[in-house]
């Protein structure tokens, strides 16, 4: 299972420790990742994904993971959120 965030594409990223010294040595910064478990009114069913907390945020302020996946760009959309954005927009053109 890979350190995405399957809804805005926030990865690992690398960077320096740096001691008092000013020594420097390479490090990972990992992204805050939790199993979230989001309500799609238009599916009229829930969707599991791995978001960050970030992702997570943003859904609830946009409005629901319907807007959400409405408004973002396929590229940083992972292929089980694509999925998803497509049956969406099927639904809610069909109603």
């Amino acid at each position: 299972m890979s350190r995405v965030c399957e809804l805005t594409g926030k990865g690992v990223q690398s960077g320096n420790n740096v001691s008092h010294a000013n020594n420097r040595s390479r490090r990972k910064f990992l992204p805050n990742l939790v199993q979230a478990t989001l309500l799609s009114e238009s599916l009229e069913r829930s969707i599991s994904l791995r978001i960050s907390t970030q992702a997570l945020r943003s859904v609830e302020h946009i409005g629901g993971l319907d807007n959400f996946l409405i408004k973002a760009k396929d590229a940083q959309l992972s292929k089980k959120a694509r999925r998803f954005k497509k049956q969406i927009t099927r639904s809610i053109a069909a109603t």
